[in-house]
């Protein structure tokens, strides 16, 4: 099989995560873009986020949208912190103490893509 890279930018998918690529080849799954599934955890998980601290659903909103911009890589770039939406949130320590608020913040992040995968 080719990579998927490779079918990616075949089958012009530049706009979707690998992730939609690798679902909708392997099984058939219909897939969505990296903004239509950001837009999709918005929609789906709005109960959830608004059930927390405003500035802790800012901050997972603010790290959805590095998602929506780059994909998997995007949320694991070890500077997601830094990036301008998760800054304007609430900086690096801002942001962590935000998640704290809700629990360890490696486990705020582990549920929070699980929820946009599943979106």
């Amino acid at each position: 099989m080719d990579s998927p890279l490779v079918i990616q930018q075949l089958e012009a998918m530049q706009d979707y995560d690998l992730y939609d690529v690798l679902a909708e080849i392997g099984y058939g799954l219909a897939p969505r873009t990296r903004e239509q599934r950001a837009e999709a955890f918005e929609y789906k998980h709005a109960g959830w986020l608004s059930g927390m601290p405003a500035k802790s659903a800012d901050v997972l909103r603010a790290i959805v949208a590095q998602f929506a911009k780059a994909g998997t890589d995007g949320l694991e770039n070890q500077n997601i912190f830094q990036t301008p939406d998760v800054r304007k949130a609430g900086g690096q320590s801002g942001a962590i103490d935000a998640l704290r608020e809700l629990g360890k913040p490696t486990e705020i992040l582990t549920e929070t893509k699980s929820r946009l995968f599943a979106a």
